[in-house]
């Protein structure tokens, strides 16, 4: 049975319709038929071959939220019918060491649900059944599906950075990923800074968690800050006052980038005289999925979402290319 699908003939070229055979589904895969998939600033880069690794017809989408319509033989964990949900990756080796060792998503040979394959601007997506995650009852399906890309990035380093709940951290960026990682942290038990470049967006920050506000252009204000944050979470796509940002973390504070910032550049004895640290991260490995999906139906998180037909994907490319909306674009599926 062929699945219907919204795909761009070339880079950069207006997503239409079209039908594609998926072939014999794989003992280890299952089949989602697609209730919601979220818009990304990766499926922008996709879109246009940014990265030099995209391929035409090329379907967007990595956001999937929907209920499991077929499995392989060898699926024993999931069941039909059952809502879940599936993001950047969706396969990993299973026998290299990063896989045994839980580091699923750092598996040399993982693949990745819109890179070389049809993603979830579709009637129907496939994954192998690892990184097709549950969704608990808790969480809206409307509204999920931004959580299994950007709310699993910012989550991630909160374990992978050993975060606990009397760290002062700061978050640069409060847009896409940044309003998630306001609540997780604000909910971790963290006494949060949000940082950001817009000043109108200070009461929208306090809502989402932030219990103060500085802004990313005045460096002065960043240097007031001075040796005060364990953590400092880069979720913007820009370069920064490096130092500025340094110097207002602990000794032994680490400055974690999860935003595909250009370069970082800083003295080596910032570093070396307080033992500070630069890490960055990507996206979680299925047991960590678990854990933020729970956490986030705990404690009543979502990401703040717009929802538009998938038929105006066009409309919604657009819009995420000009206005750079605060919130998340999410795409329902309206094929029938």
């Amino acid at each position: 049975m062929n699945i219907r699908a919204y795909a761009a003939s070339a880079a950069r070229e207006p997503l239409s319709l079209i039908d594609f055979d998926p072939g014999e589904l794989g003992s280890d895969e299952v089949e989602i038929d697609v209730a919601y998939c979220g818009l990304c600033h990766s499926d922008l880069s996709m879109w246009g071959n940014d990265w030099m690794q995209s391929r035409y017809p090329f379907v967007p989408g990595h956001e999937v939220v929907g209920t499991l319509a077929a499995k392989g033989e060898s699926v024993t964990h999931l069941e039909l019918g059952q809502k879940v949900g599936l993001g950047w990756y969706s396969r990993s080796c299973g026998v290299c060491d990063e896989c045994l060792s839980g580091n699923h998503n750092l598996c040399s040979h993982v693949g990745q649900t819109i890179v070389g394959r049809h993603g979830g601007f579709a009637e129907k997506v496939r994954a192998q059944a690892l990184w097709a995650t549950p969704l608990p009852e808790a969480l809206d399906i409307a509204s999920a599906g931004p959580l299994f890309c950007g709310g699993i990035t910012v989550f991630n380093p909160i374990l992978e950075c050993g975060v606990l709940p009397t760290d002062r951290v700061g978050v640069v960026g409060i847009g896409g990923l940044g309003h998630m990682a306001l609540q997780f942290l604000n909910k971790w038990g963290c006494d949060v800074t949000a940082f950001s470049s817009s000043p109108e967006k200070e009461e929208a920050a306090r809502g989402f968690g932030a219990h103060h506000y500085v802004s990313s252009r005045d460096s002065e204000a960043i240097r007031k800050l001075e040796s005060t944050l364990d953590l400092i979470l880069v979720t913007v796509n820009v370069e920064l006052d490096w130092e500025a940002y340094l110097a207002a973390l602990k000794p032994k504070g680490r400055l974690h980038i999860v935003g595909a910032a250009p370069k970082v550049e800083c003295a080596v004895s910032t570093l070396l005289e307080k033992q500070r640290s630069i890490s960055g991260s990507p996206l979680g490995s299925p047991a960590t999925v678990n854990q933020m999906l729970e956490f986030c139906g705990r404690h009543g998180i979502a990401p703040k979402t717009e929802i538009m037909p998938m038929s105006e994907a066009n409309r919604a490319f657009e819009r995420l290319s000009s206005e750079k909306p605060a919130h998340r674009l999410v795409l329902r599926a309206d094929f029938d």
